[in-house]
């Protein structure tokens, strides 16, 4: 639904006396960051991205993946990280499950992890993760971390 169309929504129910209609504004603005995320996201921004090697994506990628990731994924990516372990309703996938659907799709890992999700995950392309640690922890993701013990 546009902004104008809940925001004529709202007023025609508060000017015909009716009760105001339950909105939930923070699935609007959840489903608003993700247009916005997905107009930001550019494929092109990769284009210019090159490694050494996998190993040198990767280990910058286990950086990464320390200070944005762990806390929700967990340290060996099982999706059991310190909020999940608190008891927070989000379930972070497990990236070490076999079916994991991200495991041979680099690219669709990139945009994912640059997106995020309307179920909790970071938008961390508008978060400020600049392209290239993107790219680098979909390598941690993806390799080490995913065959790791």
């Amino acid at each position: 639904m546009s902004r104008l169309a809940c925001v004529l929504l709202l007023g025609a129910a508060a000017c015909s006396g009716d009760a105001r209609p339950e909105v939930d504004v923070g699935a609007l603005a959840i489903a608003d960051t993700m247009r916005q995320a997905e107009a930001a996201y550019d494929v092109g921004a990769f284009d210019s991205i090159s490694w050494a090697n996998a190993d040198k994506a990767a280990e910058r990628g286990a950086v990464v993946f320390r200070f944005s990731c762990e806390k929700c994924h967990g340290m060996r990516g099982y999706g059991n990280g310190g909020f999940v372990a608190q008891g927070d309703t989000v379930r972070p996938p497990s990236f070490r499950d076999a079916d994991w659907r991200f495991a041979n799709d680099h690219e669709g890992l990139r945009r994912h992890i640059f997106i995020g999700t309307a179920e909790g995950m970071p938008h961390w392309g508008l978060e400020g993760l600049k392209p290239r640690d993107i790219d680098a922890v979909a390598y941690y993701l993806r390799g080490p971390l995913r065959t790791g013990p």
